[in-house]
């Protein structure tokens, strides 16, 4: 399991070049003028963690296989989408269908690439594509509202539950307030789920600075990293330009000597995987063996049973106990012979909530 990020913005910002740097293909096409990108192209990315080729250097195995993050390039959106203005109904449509998203922001001056705005500013533009998604989700739920008090006056003890909150987020979103900043109590969260408001979506922002600034950022990207911080979300500076050149080197050794000239430790890809895991309170967990080193994806606070569903459905219905031992102690023992023999496995029973990092040996009977 991975998790499934749309990348969003206005038009000309990075999206589509931001996409094929991630991926590692040309699948969108990048060009000068808005809405290149129509149908939603997604792709998938493996995650770089060297915890699993440490793993996989001491196991040897046959196969090594890590998790895969999904990315979904949205077509542009401008001023007026929550009223279908230019690709509008088709933009906010799928990002209802993400888990999270991707906002990428322009913190680049380039006279060659046109601006829908008619200016560089991030903050301009970030409150844009915010506006127009508080304003389709105020739309959502005035047209919900009227049957929900219909039932509601009827007797409807759900109906009564779900109206109030209903107003209470119509009110903030009238406010300028989006649905995933209103405080809404552990016995609503379902109901809140289940109505798909487009702000209700974590957002990371990726200010796309031009190449000279990649490793430091600018006065643009500095702007845009302190109005995300005042919303409560995450940014990451990154040039993708330079993600897509890097895309393009496979030698490991060329590619770090290229990222280190520009002053770089990693790719952009990896600290928007870092962050995208925080973002949605992600955690990775390894199997390993001799045919296969691989690794997994949970919710943080997942149980073993849960963690043992993503492998199969039957690990977790004929689940006996999860043979644990945490990532370090798996190294610092030469893998899972030496940790058995310190003594450093144990037997966890179906709740036992894993922790990220943990090398799992799953017992079952079906």
């Amino acid at each position: 399991m991975g998790f499934n990020c749309g990348i969003v913005g206005l038009p000309n910002v990075g999206k589509s070049t931001l996409f094929n740097a991630l991926t590692a293909t040309q699948a969108a096409e990048a060009a000068n003028f808005p809405f290149c990108t129509i149908a939603p192209n997604i792709g998938r990315v493996a995650v770089p963690d060297e915890r699993l080729d440490r793993i996989a250097a001491l196991e040897k195995p046959a196969k090594v296989t890590p998790t895969q993050l999904e990315f979904v390039d949205i077509a542009g959106l401008v001023r007026g989408a929550s009223r279908g203005e230019g690709l509008g109904n088709k933009f906010l449509a799928n990002i209802r269908e993400v888990d999270a998203i991707l906002h990428v922001l322009r913190c680049f001056a380039d006279a060659n690439v046109t601006h829908v705005e008619g200016g560089i500013d991030p903050v301009r533009d970030a409150e844009t594509v915010e506006t127009e998604l508080m304003l389709a989700d105020l739309d959502s739920l005035e047209k919900r509202i009227p049957a929900l008090t219909k039932r509601a006056r009827g007797g409807d003890k759900e109906a009564k539950a779900e109206l109030d909150l209903a107003e209470r987020l119509a009110k903030a979103l009238g406010q300028g307030t989006p649905a995933r900043a209103v405080e809404v109590p552990e016995a609503e969260k379902k109901t809140f789920r289940m109505m798909q408001l487009l702000t209700a979506k974590p957002v990371l922002y990726v200010c796309n600075v031009e190449e000279a600034s990649a490793a430091e950022g600018n006065a643009l990207s500095s702007r845009a990293e302190a109005w995300a911080t005042a919303q409560g979300a995450d940014a990451v500076v990154i040039s993708a330009r330079i993600e897509s050149e890097v895309a393009e080197l496979t030698d490991a050794a060329e590619r770090a000597a290229f990222l280190a000239d520009l002053g770089l430790a990693e790719t952009g890809l990896a600290r928007v995987i870092r962050a995208g895991y925080r973002l949605l309170g992600l955690i990775t967990f390894f199997t390993a063996g001799p045919k296969e080193v691989r690794a997994w994806t949970v919710h943080k606070g997942a149980t073993a049973a849960e963690a043992a569903g993503t492998i199969h459905t039957d690990f977790a219905r004929g689940f006996i106990a999860a043979e644990t031992i945490a990532y370090a102690d798996f190294i610092a023992c030469g893998g899972e012979a030496g940790a058995k023999q310190a003594g450093r496995m144990r037997q966890e029973g179906r709740d036992y909530v894993v922790q990220d990092g943990d090398v799992i040996l799953f017992r079952f009977n079906v």
